[in-house]
């Protein structure tokens, strides 16, 4: 077992920098967007309504195709039905200038070639670093660093929150606003992991866990403070 000997600050668990939607299907659809496959009485809970107002909103998003359920069995009584988002519903949650994103890294890769696509990573790493540090300047220990790149990421449309955990933290993204760029380019993905590694410091192990790349509905960073790890 890890040992629980470190203080952790007090995080909440619900992201709360992000813009909530006021429309009850919209709320419905960044319930499913930001905690993956959901019973209708889950997301009824979390977003203190009825189910059966749950359910109203999940017909209409069905015959839009935005939502699909499927049917699990846990033992005893009727099978729950688990409702997640459609490629549809996805695409409800913009991938930032996708297109013209894409065909500008085509565009490079033709002229400069993989060379000049490192380049151009390196420095829109570079220019978020110093963007990110001169953020976390004022940041007293790693959970505040952690907060402000939850704050950061989340007005960069990233969907950003931060969990405590035993041991460490889990940094996750919701959701990825060049999510194109990034399957055009893979050094974009590589380039964060390092981005995030330098700007949280030599105290923190950084990890990835989890990959919206690699069909995961998320990417989720573990976050371990250095002399936590070595134990």
């Amino acid at each position: 077992m890890r040992n629980t000997e470190i203080a952790m600050p007090e995080i909440p668990t619900h992201p709360a920098h992000w813009e909530q939607p006021h429309q009850p299907a919209d709320r419905v659809l960044m319930a499913l967007k930001t905690r993956g496959p959901q019973s209708v009485a889950a997301i009824a809970r979390v977003l203190d309504v009825t189910a059966e107002a749950v359910r109203q909103q999940m017909a209409r998003l069905h015959d839009e195709g935005l939502v699909e359920s499927e049917s699990h069995s846990a033992g005893r009584g009727r099978p729950t039905q688990i409702w997640r988002l459609t490629a549809a519903g996805n695409a409800r949650f913009p991938d930032t200038h996708a297109e013209m994103t894409v065909q500008m890294i085509q565009a490079v890769r033709q002229v400069f070639g993989e060379a000049g696509i490192d380049k151009l990573i390196s420095a829109r790493e570079e220019a978020m670093r110093r963007n990110y540090l001169q953020a976390m300047s004022q940041a007293p220990d790693l959970a505040g660093r952690l907060r402000r790149l939850a704050e950061l990421r989340t007005a960069e449309g990233y969907m950003a929150e931060l969990r405590a955990e035993e041991g460490g933290f889990l940094f996750i993204e919701n959701h990825c606003p060049i999510c194109s760029a990034a399957k055009a380019c893979m050094g974009f993905c590589r380039s964060e992991l390092e981005l995030f590694r330098d700007v949280l410091g030599q105290d923190a192990q950084v990890d990835r866990e989890e990959h919206m790349l690699v069909g995961a509905r998320r990417c989720a960073y573990r976050v371990t403070p250095r002399a936590q790890a070595a134990r």
